[in-house]
């Protein structure tokens, strides 16, 4: 692992707001994909790209035994996903209901 300066607290929350920033910038879908692509490794993408999918599986009311043997995506994973959803900070469900709002 690379050694790296541990930034102080505002500089960490100033450069977490700069990214939160880009993303609203974001236009549409594809731009949205070049981003994400350019952002993150294959693999930070993958586990990104299961954790969103393990969102909507649960609200669906699949099981995370049911979701693992559909996806292949780890019961830990499952789990995490499950623990931010009911106690995290909100943003799976705030994102996910507005979804479901524009497919209504």
């Amino acid at each position: 692992m690379k050694n790296r300066v541990s930034p102080s607290k505002s500089a960490e929350q100033q450069a977490e707001a700069e990214l939160c920033r880009a993303v609203l910038a974001l236009d549409g879908e594809e731009e949205a994909r070049a981003f994400l692509r350019d952002l993150c490794t294959p693999a930070e993408l993958q586990a990104l790209v299961d954790r969103w999918r393990v969102v909507g599986l649960l609200r669906r009311g699949l099981t995370y035994r049911q979701i693992n043997e559909q996806t292949g995506i780890s019961v830990t994973t499952i789990g995490r996903v499950a623990r931010f959803l009911a106690d995290g900070n909100g943003g799976y469900l705030a994102v996910a209901d507005r979804l479901d709002g524009e497919n209504s």
